[in-house]
């Protein structure tokens, strides 16, 4: 039913614009020093005079933003590159703290000049997580509930007052809204493949929280307030849910097979599903689960394109809707029938369940200490929606394999 086909982006040509054009538009550098100190201090002055507003100055001017923060970003890219990974941790390490989880960073700093392409992404996708829970952290100073969109956690009063609305607009400009880069949305989707983020946007995303931070020391000193951080969730009753069995060596070894096979891949996302794997096995399980989710929304996104006949929604998000929006049923559900539906329901979506995703996602859960039961039974589901897709002669000589291993 999935043909191969030459996809290799899953951007849409005004968010690939914007992701990788739009931003290496403006050819002149900029002076590592005039963003920040040798102290490591965020010159914000110099960051925010890149936000640029519509005529009415009722709006953020996004493209224009992206333009001018270019040469920003990359000399901010070039000054980490620069760093010993001592020098980064003396500089910066101070500042990060307030995040609640800044033992990131460092891991992050190491991607930075990584060779393996999803690094960058990985990292980004855990960073802005990281942030929006921080971030959530320092609206509650004021605030009463925190809002649970980013978006909205970015255009509120309570940030502003902290920050400056102008430093809100940075942010803005980088994850909180789809009319810029939209970083985290892209991510967290399975939209944009390895290559297609580039580094310099994550660089620019950690000197942005240390610059957070600073700012953030001096309101809470003028205010004399102190940055309480809400418990991680524990993933529990996780037992409940299962409904494979344990992954063996074995079955690990039939995915990396099927995964080179199987239409439910794009050829360009297999680095993410090989990404994925490394992470199971050097028991990195929010890495693996990270992975896997994005990976599979990008793949029933695929199908979803295919049996609905709708090829251009490949390049939108919303797949399990039971309708469409001419209100024609939704083909998916039908295909992969009530057992799978069931699964994504409980894993993504449903209130009862884990909802692994908008935790992880929301940067609510300790990565560290990340279930391996949960990357379990994503990979395990991931080995049966390949086999799905896979030329019939050589599913079925794995499905074999597969269950010779588990009986």
């Amino acid at each position: 039913m999935l043909i191969e086909d030459p996809i290799t982006t899953c951007l849409s040509p005004s968010v690939y614009d914007m992701i990788c054009k739009r931003g290496f538009d403006v050819r002149e550098s900029c002076d590592t020093n005039r963003v920040v100190t040798q102290r490591g201090e965020v010159r914000w002055q110099t960051i925010t005079a890149c936000v640029a507003y519509t005529e009415s100055a009722q709006s953020l001017d996004y493209r224009g933003t992206v333009l001018l923060l270019g040469p920003v970003c990359e000399a901010v890219h070039r000054h980490l590159l620069s760093l010993t990974k001592g020098q980064f941790d003396m500089r910066y390490m101070p500042w990060l703290q307030w995040t609640a989880f800044p033992e990131l960073f460092p891991e992050i700093f190491d991607a930075l000049g990584s060779p393996q392409c999803p690094a960058i992404p990985l990292s980004l996708m855990k960073l802005t997580a990281c942030l929006e829970r921080a971030l959530g952290d320092v609206y509650l100073l004021n605030g009463k509930e925190c809002p649970f969109l980013l978006r909205d956690l970015l255009a509120s009063e309570e940030l502003a007052e902290v920050f400056g609305r102008s430093v809100m607009d940075v942010l803005k400009v980088f994850v909180g809204s789809p009319r810029g880069l939209n970083l985290r949305n892209t991510l967290w989707h399975g939209f944009a493949s390895p290559h297609e983020i580039p580094p310099k946007y994550c660089s620019m995303m950690v000197l942005l929280t240390v610059g957070l931070g600073q700012l953030l020391k001096s309101y809470l000193q003028q205010a004399k307030l102190v940055l309480a951080h809400r418990p991680f969730i524990v993933l529990t009753n996780l037992e409940d849910l299962a409904v494979f069995p344990d992954v063996t060596s074995e079955v690990l070894s039939v995915l990396e097979e099927v995964m080179k096979k199987s239409t439910f891949i794009l050829k360009v996302m297999l680095p993410y599903w090989e990404a994925a794997l490394i992470g199971f096995r050097s028991h990195r399980f929010a890495d693996c689960a990270m992975l896997l989710l994005t990976q599979l929304e990008t793949g029933l996104r695929r199908v979803f394109a295919a049996v609905n006949q709708c090829p251009k929604r490949l390049l939108t998000a919303e797949i399990l809707a039971k309708h469409l929006d001419d209100g024609k049923i939704n083909q998916l559900p039908l295909l992969l029938g009530e057992p799978a539906m069931e699964f994504l329901w409980d894993f993504l979506n449903h209130q009862e369940g884990p909802r692994i995703r908008d935790h992880l996602s929301h940067g609510e859960i300790n990565l560290p200490e990340f279930p391996k039961e949960a990357a379990n039974q994503l990979l395990a589901f991931s080995v049966v929606l390949l086999l799905r897709f896979t030329d019939e002669d050589l599913s079925a000589a794995l499905k074999v394999t597969y269950k010779e291993e588990n009986h």
